[in-house]
């Protein structure tokens, strides 16, 4: 997406998606290139992985890879610059891969699609992933004709995942002519970070039981809503106009 779909001062709300486990799963690239960047950066295999489907950012679960593998804090901090670099570069080296194994979740692309067409509606990815790791799932799965990522918020800006919702509202504000803050604001998402997140960050909350967490522990979080999948376009986008205070633009 190179230029706003919507046009300056029309937007009214911002959707924040999720892209692991709400979007797409891809398996197991991201873990492949978290081995393959320790073998690199650290010169030895890695014995431990960071766990699945917590939403953790990348930066505190690399830091999380190295310490649980035995390199020191001192250590740790030293290579975690040498481990986001190479990251991206073993992740990208691996496209095929999650064109391969990779798997579009149930409706999400019909969900996608229906947030993006409507007019006041901006709609970009918050994500724990790396810039570069996220252009590239969205790039194979063709989802970034639906979202702008140029105003999105990733684990590179931020490795607080909270402090990301700001990154984009600024970046959304600056780039549409539109205030965005907690009240028209809403990020969807799968984890327990998502929903903190949101609750953190200034958003509310769709959750999604699409990943590893049961909808009841989503809700119990603070979600104000929770959907067993994204096969619903038209209620998922009510729930947002709900949540906004947003009339039907059509």
């Amino acid at each position: 997406m190179t230029a706003p779909a919507t046009p300056r001062g029309a937007a009214r709300a911002l959707v924040l998606w999720d892209i692991d486990r709400t979007l797409v799963y891809v398996g197991e690239v991201d873990r492949t290139a978290y081995r393959e960047a320790f073998a690199e950066v650290v010169g030895r295999p890695a014995e431990r992985l960071p766990a699945k489907g917590t939403g953790m950012t990348m930066p505190l679960a690399i830091r999380g890879l190295l310490e649980d593998n035995g390199v020191t804090a001192d250590a740790a901090d030293e290579l975690l610059p040498h481990m986001l670099e190479a990251v991206p570069r073993r992740f990208a080296a691996h496209t095929d891969d999650v064109r391969r194994l990779g798997a579009v979740l149930p409706g999400a692309m019909q969900a996608l699609t229906a947030v993006a067409a409507e007019p006041d509606l901006v709609a970009t990815v918050v994500t724990g992933n790396l810039e570069a790791n996220a252009l590239i799932k969205l790039r194979v799965f063709g989802m970034d004709r639906y979202v702008d990522p140029a105003v999105g918020g990733y684990s590179s800006d931020d490795a607080h995942r909270p402090a990301l919702v700001g990154v984009a509202q600024g970046r959304a504000a600056a780039r549409y002519g539109a205030e965005f803050g907690p009240d028209n604001t809403v990020v969807v998402g799968d984890s327990l970070e998502d929903v903190r997140t949101g609750v953190e960050g200034g958003a509310h909350v769709i959750a999604v039981a699409s990943g590893t967490t049961p909808a009841e522990r989503l809700a119990g979080a603070g979600a104000d809503a929770v959907l067993p999948d994204l096969t619903d376009a038209v209620g998922l986008v009510q729930e947002i106009r709900a949540l906004t205070g947003t009339a039907d633009a059509g």
